[in-house]
């Protein structure tokens, strides 16, 4: 399937996580490499969750087997996306749930606006969730005079800091417990003046604070990480427990779910609830579950929502490259071992989805060639650290070599653009020409003694001039060999051949 219809043109969103606002990556990544306190705090924290996750990885026989299973399950999903977004409203709707759909992020926002609007309350408890984070909702809520208070710890943490989350599972990663310390003393009401920086007493503050809140909140705000088409179920995994008191004490619940998050069957859930908390928070299982199927009088919420948010997933899915990129079960595992995110930071990216799934994500949702997102591909070593830990398979090297190769091409058909070829293009060419004949490539290798008496007398080539003086900048490029390998099989197949030559080259 090269498509999919909605019944909504797959348009680029407005208001994508507001990322016009930030500078491209290369120069905000070259700054943030001379913060050395976010450096220390961004590696202890990757370096700690990467540890538990292969330790209680290692202990499953079968992980290889689950990871081939949760890509075959995302695979299907996608290919059979409108019919199972179709069966899930009914299915919702049948349970006495109400679906909206929402092309894009104004949509969502103004969905949820006038759901909150007519409960006559001006303040909404929120589930940590990306879907929201990626429309705006908390500055559009803000703007129009309803209050959203985030109540997972970490995102309360960015939410009272004025920050904005850098890291998809512990959105205050780049914060130590000093610094979280000093944003609860400068902006949480009624917090004990003598406060100290450990962790139990700064969860214990939190804890205080939102209680209060969620005793007292009429809506509550969540996103989803799953929606089951067979029954209509949502699903949300969390590991603090506020997510449970959101989903169960307001009388209304509006659920922001992106459309990719769908899954066929209920038993799919077997080999997420394996793959999810193993990869995103080291753990076997995590704390909590919580389902929902429509509403059901007299036990939680009475008005259930969930808003159904395309935002440019339609533009991703007709990408056949990159549509694996909607696989993606947020557990972050890509992050926590990318070399990048751990130098650049996530704020970097300028995006919701920082990392190398955002540097996927972010173009396939709105288009490489957006300003913001044209740099997204090149933040990466091509290491392949991502796919080894992804836990559903997404080839994020594969991916970010072919949106690399789309923004050349962008590049190329803009108007007023340079038409003579660069030193790189001109490189390619030559390698290519010599590459594709053998007879080229053997008048080519003669050249390697003049390689060889440009190295220093350590063997070694510090400097070249042009294209290649980037490389040198940073590494030496060992001399080449005083012969090829082809002329040394050449010699190798001719001696072969004459027994005589062969003693004498053992003599040698």
């Amino acid at each position: 399937m090269s498509t999919v219809s909605l019944g909504m043109p797959a348009l680029p969103p407005r208001g994508f996580g507001n990322i016009s606002e930030t500078e491209p990556f290369p120069s905000y990544a070259r700054r943030e490499l001379q913060n050395g306190q976010l450096r220390a705090n961004l590696r202890h924290a990757t370096h700690t969750i990467r540890d538990k996750r292969l330790r209680v990885v290692s202990e499953l026989p079968d992980w290889e087997e689950l990871r081939e299973a949760g890509s075959a399950i995302k695979a299907e999903a996608m290919e059979r996306l409108p019919e199972l977004l179709a069966q899930f409203e009914e299915q919702f709707t049948a349970r006495g749930g109400t679906v909206h759909w929402a092309r894009d992020a104004a949509d969502a926002n103004r969905i949820v606006e006038d759901l909150v609007r007519a409960t006559g309350t001006s303040e909404v408890v929120k589930v940590k969730s990306m879907a929201t984070q990626e429309i705006g909702l908390n500055e559009y809520l803000e703007e129009r005079g309803i209050a959203a208070f985030e109540t997972d710890l970490a995102e309360l943490i960015v939410q009272l800091g004025h920050d904005k989350p850098s890291h998809i599972l512990v959105p205050a990663i780049h914060r130590n417990r000093t610094e979280i310390r000093d944003i609860f003393l400068r902006e949480m009401p009624g917090v004990d003046p003598a406060l100290t920086d450990e962790p139990r007493l700064l969860a214990m503050a939190a804890r205080e604070h939102l209680r209060r809140k969620f005793l007292s909140a009429k809506v509550a705000i969540s996103g989803a990480n799953f929606g089951i088409a067979e029954t209509g179920t949502l699903g949300v995994v969390e590991s603090e427990g506020n997510g449970r008191m959101c989903l169960t004490l307001p009388e209304t619940l509006i659920t922001v779910m992106g459309i990719e998050k769908v899954l066929p069957r209920a038993e799919d859930l077997g080999v997420f609830m394996q793959l999810l908390p193993r990869s995103s928070t080291g753990e076997r299982m995590n704390p909590y579950t919580s389902l929902w199927t429509g509403s059901t009088p007299g036990d939680g919420p009475k008005d259930v929502h969930v808003v159904l948010l395309d935002n440019g997933r339609t533009r991703a899915l007709a990408d056949q490259h990159g549509r694996s990129a909607l696989h993606c079960i947020r557990c972050s595992a890509c992050m926590n071992v990318c070399p990048v995110y751990e130098r650049a930071g996530g704020h970097a990216y300028g995006s919701t989805y920082p990392g190398p799934i955002g540097a996927i994500l972010s173009p396939l949702l709105t288009g490489v060639e957006a300003e913001e997102n044209k740099s997204l591909p090149y933040a990466s070593s091509l290491c392949g650290a991502c796919f080894d830990a992804c836990p559903v398979k997404i080839n994020i090297p594969e991916i970010l070599v072919h949106l690399r190769g789309e923004d050349v091409e962008a590049r190329r058909s803009r108007p007023g653009a340079r038409r003579l070829p660069s030193q790189f293009d001109l490189a390619m060419s030559g390698a290519s020409w010599a590459m594709s004949d053998g007879a080229r490539m053997g008048l080519l290798e003669r050249g390697l003694p003049l390689g060889k008496a440009a190295a220093g007398r350590d063997g070694v080539i510090s400097k070249l001039p042009g294209l290649g003086a980037g490389w040198t900048q940073s590494r030496d490029i060992p001399a080449p060999p005083a012969e090829s390998f082809r002329a040394q099989w050449a010699k190798r197949e001719k001696n072969s051949t004459d027994p005589q030559g062969i003693k004498e080259g053992e003599g040698k």
